[in-house]
C-alpha cells in the first residue's frame, strides 16, 4: 500500500472502494439535508431511535436473504410510522414515543441477530449490521442507494418550507393552514430513508453520527439555512470519503486487518463539529 498519494482515478476504480464511495456519498448527502431540519425540530433522539431500529431490519435481511438496504429502510419506515402514531406535538411527547419504539426495535434486533447466529450461521452479523462493513457492500446496492437518495432529496425539496415553519412554531404553522401532523409524518418518513442509507454505510448504531454531526456543525458555523445545508453536506461527504481513504490505507499500517471505516468517519465528523464550534466562537 502506498501513502495517501493515490490518484483519485485509481482510488475510485477499485471495485469495493468505488462502491463504498458511491453509497457513502448518497448516505452523507441525504443525511446532511435531512439532519439540518431534524436538528431544527429538536428530533435528534428520534433520528437516533430510527437508526437503532433499522438494525432490526438489517438483521432480518441477513436472516431471510433479502437486500440489506431494503431491510434497513423498511424497518426504519415502520418505526417512523409507529412514532408518528404514538407521539404528539410536544417534544417531550415525541421523545417518549421514540423511546418506547426504540425499545421494541432493539428487542427485534436482538432476536434477529440471535437467529442469524444460530440458524443461518452468518458470521459477524452483529458487527456488520450495527457498525457497518462498507468495503463489503455489493455493487448491486449502488443503484438502489442512488434511487433512495433521490427520493429523499425530492421529498425534502417539497417539505422544506412547511417543515421550517413547523420547526419555528407548530401553532403558527397551523394558523397558516399547514397540516402539521402530515408534515411531521412526512419528515419522519424521509428521516427513515436517511437513517436506512446511513446504516447501510456506517452501521445502525453509528448512523446518528452521520445524521446529526454534520448538520449540527453546519448550523453552528453558517449564517444562513442554505449555507448550513451546504456546509453539512460538505462535512458529511468529506468525512465519509476521508474515512474510506484512511481505512483503505490502514491495511498498510501493520497487522493482518485494517481499521474499521466507521471509526474514521465518526472521528472526522466529531472533529468537524468541534472545529465548527471553535470557528463560531472566534467569529463572535
Amino acid at each position: 500500500m502506498t501513502a495517501l498519494g493515490l490518484s483519485a482515478l485509481g482510488f475510485s476504480a477499485l471495485g469495493p472502494v468505488g462502491v463504498a464511495l458511491a453509497v457513502s456519498f448518497a448516505a452523507a448527502l441525504v443525511s446532511a439535508v435531512v439532519g439540518v431540519f431534524t436538528v431544527l425540530r429538536g428530533q435528534a433522539f428520534a433520528g437516533h431511535a430510527l437508526g437503532d431500529i433499522s438494525g432490526a431490519g438489517g438483521a432480518a435481511a441477513l436472516l431471510f436473504g433479502i437486500r440489506p438496504l431494503a431491510g434497513f429502510v423498511a424497518m426504519a419506515l415502520g418505526g417512523a410510522a409507529a412514532m408518528a402514531l404514538a407521539g404528539g406535538r410536544r417534544i417531550a411527547e415525541r421523545d417518549l414515543a421514540s423511546g418506547v419504539v426504540l425499545g421494541a426495535g432493539l428487542g427485534l434486533a436482538a432476536l434477529f441477530l440471535y437467529l442469524d447466529a444460530t440458524m443461518s450461521g452468518v458470521g459477524g452479523a452483529a458487527s456488520t449490521v450495527m457498525f457497518g462493513s462498507m468495503f463489503a457492500i455489493p455493487p448491486g446496492m449502488v443503484l438502489p442507494a442512488a434511487l433512495c437518495a433521490a427520493a429523499a432529496l425530492a421529498a425534502m425539496a417539497a417539505l422544506a418550507r412547511p417543515l421550517l415553519l413547523v420547526a419555528i412554531g407548530p401553532d403558527l404553522a397551523a394558523s397558516r393552514g399547514v397540516p402539521v401532523k402530515l408534515v411531521g409524518f412526512a419528515h419522519l418518513a424521509v428521516l427513515a430513508l436517511a437513517v436506512g442509507l446511513a446504516a447501510m454505510s456506517v452501521g445502525a448504531v453509528l448512523a446518528t453520527a452521520l445524521l446529526i454531526g454534520p448538520a449540527s456543525a453546519g448550523l453552528r458555523a453558517a449564517r444562513t439555512l442554505p449555507g448550513a445545508v451546504a456546509l453539512a453536506a460538505g462535512i458529511g461527504v468529506g468525512a465519509s470519503w476521508g474515512g474510506i481513504a484512511l481505512a483503505y490505507e490502514s491495511y498498510g499500517w501493520g497487522g493482518r486487518h485494517g481499521w474499521p471505516v466507521s471509526f474514521f468517519v465518526v472521528a472526522l465528523v466529531v472533529g468537524a463539529y468541534v472545529a465548527a464550534g471553535l470557528a463560531a466562537r472566534m467569529r463572535r
